[in-house]
């Protein structure tokens, strides 16, 4: 593993992971909303949270290998 893929996957998950930032990250109100019992979602719904929860998914996984080295 590249030693720059940390740098890669922190900045991927801090701009597509967290965008739009406003008036909270999406994936944010996404979590929340599942949390609340996921009333009301629909497939575009679980779609974007694959999207905007990948970035941080690929950065646990990078930290997780880097720290098995």
């Amino acid at each position: 593993m590249k030693k720059n893929n940390i740098g890669v996957a922190l900045m991927l998950s801090l701009t597509l992971g967290l965008a739009p930032f406003f008036p909270e990250p999406h994936i944010w109100g996404k979590l929340k909303w599942i949390a609340g019992g996921a009333n009301g979602m629909q497939f575009m719904d679980w779609f974007d949270i694959l999207l905007h929860g990948a970035p941080w998914v690929y950065l646990v996984w990078v930290v997780i290998g880097r720290w098995r080295k």
